[in-house]
């Protein structure tokens, strides 16, 4: 009896072990499913989104902003409105957006998720128009296009229909740099 007593505890502890092990291995795979995924939508839905800002892009955002996101954030709507400084002055033809993901956190059983991030464009293509010129020496504008704020976004996002969406963006703090 005291072997078989042994032998059972013995086999109980080294399954409980494994159990562990497995269920932090799966939680491990489905923090960093769900990070990857939420990156993949930062990086490609803010850079659309500074698209349609600069360059006044015909840019479906849905596939990566919530539409009650989209309704009341303000640079979109002056972009669509026709009231960007980039869009006015400048003809924009790229520029080099980039993301950087800080901190990142969701339960892999929730559908929510929070990040921060820090969005910069350190290059902008793009010159004065021609048509501009006049208003924009009067304006004290310069030839080439404004630099783009980096700023640190706290981001909220939720999984709808499986599919992650930037639910909310708020501007943290802005980066000056030189």
């Amino acid at each position: 009896m005291k072997y078989l007593r042994r032998l059972i505890w013995y086999v109980t502890t080294r399954l409980l072990i494994a159990v562990c092990v497995l269920g932090l291995m799966t939680t491990a795979f489905y923090f960093s499913m769900n990070a990857t995924n939420s990156y993949i939508i930062l990086k490609d839905g803010m850079a659309k989104r500074a698209r349609v800002i600069m360059m006044g892009a015909d840019e479906n955002l849905t596939p990566y902003f919530s539409s009650a996101y989209l309704e009341r954030d303000a640079q979109l709507a002056e972009a669509r409105s026709g009231q960007s400084a980039y869009q006015n002055y400048y003809s924009i033809t790229g520029f080099d957006h980039r993301v950087n993901l800080d901190w990142f956190w969701c339960w892999p059983w929730e559908d929510t998720a929070q990040a921060t991030i820090t969005e910069r464009i350190p290059a902008i293509d793009g010159k004065l128009k021609a048509s501009a010129r006049e208003a924009a020496a009067a304006a004290g504008i310069s030839m080439s296009a404004p630099k783009w704020q980096t700023t640190q976004y706290s981001v909220l996002l939720s999984r709808e229909n499986n599919q992650w969406r930037i639910r909310n963006l708020t501007a943290v703090r802005v980066i000056n740099e030189e």
